[in-house]
């Protein structure tokens, strides 16, 4: 670990032994800020300048420090940033083959073949495709994932078809369900076309935001 680091691991250890505030926090109260901070890091990238970018990354980084140390006082299995990284290491020199070993990768579709191969070896123990996608994603990005995952074993074909055949006929929703069905095609029609859904509506939501700011001016 590199001096920088290194201190602002220190930093959080004393934070987390001497503020009143922090020494009561367990991994699942930070949930919430780890999702605001992942989310502002999301908003510096897409949105933001490179100081933002720079400092949101601090406060995405801060909040792994800050599981990590509430992680090394657990009395039955402690481990603490060093382990983190240590593990972190590991996997990513397993799943490079091409960069670590002798295996040869000249595409980026070669490379995640080495990937998922590796990662299939990690995870013997998962029965279901769907194994792994987190449930608290956002709904059009877990959307997104599920179609990916469907796709490996010839589910979901139905989807496609069915959003192909709703925007060739204009259908519109008449019901919640149907809105589901609508929201899902057209994730599917992201899908195949190599769009981000999620990233879509991030970014239109952007300009209508500032076509509401815009009118209050």
């Amino acid at each position: 670990m590199t001096d920088a680091l290194r201190a602002a691991a220190e930093t959080m250890k004393a934070v987390r032994e001497r503020c009143v505030w922090s020494q009561q926090i367990t991994h699942r109260d930070l949930v919430p800020y780890l999702i605001e901070e992942s989310h502002e890091v999301i908003d510096a990238v897409e949105d933001g300048t490179r100081a933002d970018l720079r400092e949101e990354l601090g406060d995405l980084l801060w909040q792994v420090l800050f599981h990590a140390a509430i992680a090394a006082q657990d009395p039955d299995d402690p481990f603490d940033i060093d382990d983190v990284a240590e593990t972190l290491t590991e996997k990513m020199v397993r799943r490079h083959p091409h960069v670590f070993a002798g295996a040869v990768a000249t595409t980026p579709e070669e490379v995640l073949v080495h990937w998922n191969a590796a990662k299939a070896a990690e995870k013997r123990e998962r029965r279901s495709v769907l194994d792994g996608v987190p449930a608290g994603m956002p709904a059009l990005a877990r959307a997104q994932k599920v179609l990916g995952r469907a796709a490996r074993v010839g589910a979901g074909d139905d989807v496609a078809l069915a959003a192909h055949d709703a925007a060739e006929i204009g259908a519109a929703p008449e019901s919640e369900d149907e809105l589901g069905d609508m929201l899902l095609m057209l994730t599917a029609t992201a899908r195949a076309n190599g769009w981000d859904a999620e990233r879509a509506l991030r970014e239109r939501l952007r300009t209508l935001e500032d076509e509401v700011r815009s009118a209050e001016a």
